[in-house]
């Protein structure tokens, strides 16, 4: 079974793992995993990244930033999530281990009330955002391709 979790600073040299995998095709050495220790540091509160694990090997990540809205007058504050570093390790691809990932994300993004989450895929990536909810924003966005999941709100609802 996989387990989903928070990643936390000991997490970093599995987060430069799978980095380094992700954009390389090769394990991170120490000096990454270092780098990646003090990014997860700065980043703070706003960022929240996931381990996906079975059977003690970790399997995949993702990323969650949340963008913090200008005040608007007369309004709430409103707040939306960026998702990035999604990657799962092409043996456990096909197994539900994104799908879990996303779905974690998803929930976090629901339960902080989150206007929308915005993600710019692998065009190969397309359709599994598709399945999750995410569209292609009205008027697309130029030669980026960037997807879009609107808050699941309740009937009347309105987010800014």
């Amino acid at each position: 079974m996989t387990r989903i979790r928070e990643a936390t600073e000991a997490d970093a040299a599995a987060l430069a793992a799978l980095r380094a995998l992700f954009l390389t095709g090769h394990e991170a050495d120490r000096a990454f995993a270092d780098d990646v220790a003090a990014w997860i540091g700065e980043e703070g509160e706003r960022r929240t990244t996931w381990l996906a694990e079975r059977d003690g090997a970790v399997l995949g990540m993702a990323s969650l930033f949340e963008y913090r809205r200008m005040p608007k007058p007369g309004l709430p504050g409103s707040r939306w999530g960026y998702v990035s570093n999604m990657f799962v390790r092409e043996e456990a691809r096909d197994a539900g281990v994104g799908a879990a990932l996303l779905d974690a994300v998803i929930a976090a993004a629901d339960e902080r009330g989150y206007a929308r989450l915005v993600l710019s895929p692998a065009e190969r990536a397309i359709p599994f955002y598709e399945r999750a909810g995410f569209v292609v924003p009205d008027g697309g966005a130029g030669t980026h391709r960037l997807l879009v999941r609107p808050a699941r709100t309740a009937p009347g609802t309105i987010r800014a």
